[in-house]
């Protein structure tokens, strides 16, 4: 039976586009996050507000009042990054940002819905900050430059274990009311294939980065916790849509779908893994 999923798989024309966009991309990805500095910051605006679009198309937001506030603050928050010491100025933007999106509910009610506010002021979060992570991690010294990488191992490694593992003896259901496809066994074999990636990768680079100490253990357990975010933020991309009624956010990446359908699972692994790693380098493991 594992044979026949496998024979299957290889001669599914769908699996051979996917792989070959996901290199492309792959290969588009690890160029700007080695580049760094502005490369990095503006490979990230640039995917922020493709996935802003993708978004506000998802919500029927279009080019609304509640698209346009958010595209603006995701670019002003996107050029503080960059400019001055972000934390005040930022919350200050986000408390503009939910002012003009209540006054234009209520100047203009009941024009629109509820949720149509809601999501105007939290796609911002879900996207744009969210995304912003890996830049801020990048940039952290000493050792960002390296510890930026737990991020896609554990968003990617996670995906790319949990698809090929889940297709080939996926038998048993993960959530069958949102996922139908996604299995226990692809799930499990998500978390231990990015954890596993991330240890050999703690192995490779635990000389560049002295201030970490036993680095293969404290990735090994980072990922850990990352995979298991990224399934998070994997279904609750699928619950959004199914919400929705749409199957994909956008067409921009050939079999992946568009930029949040690739980066569901950044979008949840992120923020996460900056704060863990950032309190572990405070307290010096």
């Amino acid at each position: 039976m594992t044979d026949d999923r496998s024979k299957g798989l290889l001669k599914n024309k769908s699996f051979w586009v996917r792989t070959g966009s996901a290199i492309i991309f792959a290969a588009i990805f690890v160029t700007v996050m080695v580049l760094g500095g502005y490369f990095t910051w503006g490979f990230l605006l640039l995917i922020s507000l493709i996935g802003l679009y993708e978004f506000n198309r998802a919500m029927q937001l279009y080019w609304g009042v509640f698209a346009w506030a958010g595209y603006i603050v995701t670019v002003a928050y996107y050029v503080m990054l960059i400019t001055v010491d972000s934390t005040a100025y930022s919350f200050m933007l986000f408390g503009i940002l939910l002012f003009v999106d209540l006054a234009v509910f209520v100047f203009t009610f009941p024009r629109y819905k509820l949720e149509q506010v809601f999501a105007g002021f939290f796609e911002v979060f879900y996207v744009g900050v969210a995304l912003s992570f890996l830049y801020l991690l990048r940039i952290h010294p000493p050792s960002g430059a390296y510890l930026v990488w737990l991020i896609p191992i554990s968003a990617f490694g996670s995906d790319l274990f949990a698809y090929l593992i889940g297709m080939m003896f996926g038998k048993t259901p993960f959530v069958p009311r949102l996922s139908p496809k996604k299995s226990v066994e692809g799930a499990v074999a998500g978390i231990i294939g990015a954890a596993l990636l991330a240890l050999a990768y703690g192995f490779a680079v635990q000389k560049y980065i002295p201030d970490v100490h036993m680095a293969p253990l404290v990735f090994l357990l980072l990922s850990l916790f990352g995979a298991a975010a990224g399934q998070v933020g994997d279904l609750a991309a699928s619950a959004i849509k199914r919400k929705v009624g749409i199957k994909d956010y956008g067409k921009l990446i050939p079999g992946h779908g568009g930029i949040l359908d690739r980066f569901d699972s950044v979008i949840m692994v992120a923020p996460i893994m900056y704060l863990i790693t950032i309190y572990l380098m405070v307290i010096h493991l």
